[in-house]
């Protein structure tokens, strides 16, 4: 019996990579070509640029794409390769002999837990520099790209001796160094709002923001006008450099420095946490994807329902998606911990699909 579960999760092992391989291939292709078109378009006025050019910047946005759509592609895959596997009677052998639901979803799991692994610690850091490129090259054809706001707003959150401060400027220049149309918020070292300071344009000076033909407005005070306005600050020209950077284009390895390096300078790391902890649940998340396919997919053969209970798994797969991005968001912006956000969605779905095959094969 052993020899024959060998031999059978060595058969499940590769029968389970080629269909999640070509799944993943398939709507990586797929996200490729749709991509490509856009930036055709958008880049249609556009003097200069090539066909070749675009398809060039169109590679270099699609692994991070790839990278999001991973633990679809594991549920994808895992589906079509039991739906396959008990078509073909494979499955319903294996089971006569005596091997149990739990054995089948050895091979998958260990898959996903591999494939995790590898995509964080070799694909993202691969991915996160191709993705740093690529918003160089947007910000060169179409303007900024990376941590603007959708109104195109840039947003700066920074302390200094005299207290914290958040900026908003229109635009930015030499890697956040300039900055333009700025309103700098600044609060006392107790948290008191102190006053508001609205300038053409700031300037990054050696622990100062120089802010030029600045007014200056407080609480119980009338308006005022300065030809410069210095307002401390512990950003670096690096510091800010690397802020501008979307929490996605940082590799995996440099992420806990530069959430570091970004806390000591008064910027805003929450993004950069809740990326690094996503990352580390990966492996978890698509092993939670392996578990609801099979819970998905496993029983229709015997009950009936292909497509209700396919249509099931999908379904289920999206709303872990939808329920991922929202405690996400509740990360980013600090009201959940960056722990707390990127894994109880990875451990909740694992738990509900654990107990849905408990239920069905054990039950």
């Amino acid at each position: 019996m052993s020899i024959l579960v060998s031999t059978l999760g060595r058969y499940l092992t590769w029968r389970f990579f080629k269909t999640i391989a070509a799944v993943f291939a398939a709507i990586v292709g797929t996200i490729y070509v749709f991509d490509f078109v856009e930036l055709l378009r958008r880049s249609n006025s556009l003097h200069g640029v090539t066909p070749g050019y675009i398809a060039y910047l169109t590679l270099l946005r699609t692994p991070t794409v790839a990278e999001q759509i991973l633990p679809f592609c594991v549920l994808f895959g895992t589906m079509a390769a039991f739906i396959d596997l008990t078509r073909k009677l494979e499955l319903i052998v294996a089971r006569s002999a005596g091997v149990s639901v739990w054995q089948f979803l050895l091979p998958p799991v260990a898959i996903a837990v591999v494939v995790g692994t590898f995509s964080v610690v070799a694909f993202n850091p691969l991915s996160a520099m191709m993705k740093q490129r690529a918003d160089i090259i947007e910000a060169q054809l179409f303007g900024r790209a990376g941590t603007v706001q959708g109104d195109g707003t840039l947003w700066i959150r920074q302390s200094g001796i005299d207290g914290e401060a958040i900026l908003r400027a229109a635009n930015a220049l030499d890697q956040g160094t300039k900055l333009q149309s700025v309103i700098a918020y600044v609060y006392e070292p107790d948290g008191k709002f102190g006053e508001r300071v609205e300038a053409a344009t700031a300037t990054l000076e050696p622990g100062v923001w120089a802010l030029q033909n600045a007014v200056i407005s407080a609480p119980g005070q009338d308006p005022r006008k300065v030809g410069v306005y210095l307002l401390a600050t512990n950003a670096s020209p690096t510091d800010l450099a690397e802020s501008f950077l979307t929490p996605d284009s940082v590799p995996f390895w440099a992420l806990p420095r530069m959430r570091d390096e970004s806390a000591l300078a008064g910027l805003d790391p929450n993004g950069l946490n809740l990326q690094f902890q996503t990352l580390l649940a990966r492996p978890l998340m698509l092993v939670a994807m392996v578990l609801i396919a099979g819970a998905f997919s496993l029983r229709f053969f015997r009950f009936g329902g292909i497509g209700k209970m396919v249509g099931g798994g999908v379904a289920a797969g999206f709303v872990l998606y939808l329920v991922t991005k929202v405690v996400s968001d509740f990360g980013e912006a600090g009201i959940l911990s960056a722990s707390v956000a990127a894994w109880s969605p990875a451990i909740v779905g694992s738990m509900l699909g654990g107990l849905a095959l408990l239920n069905q094969e054990d039950g």
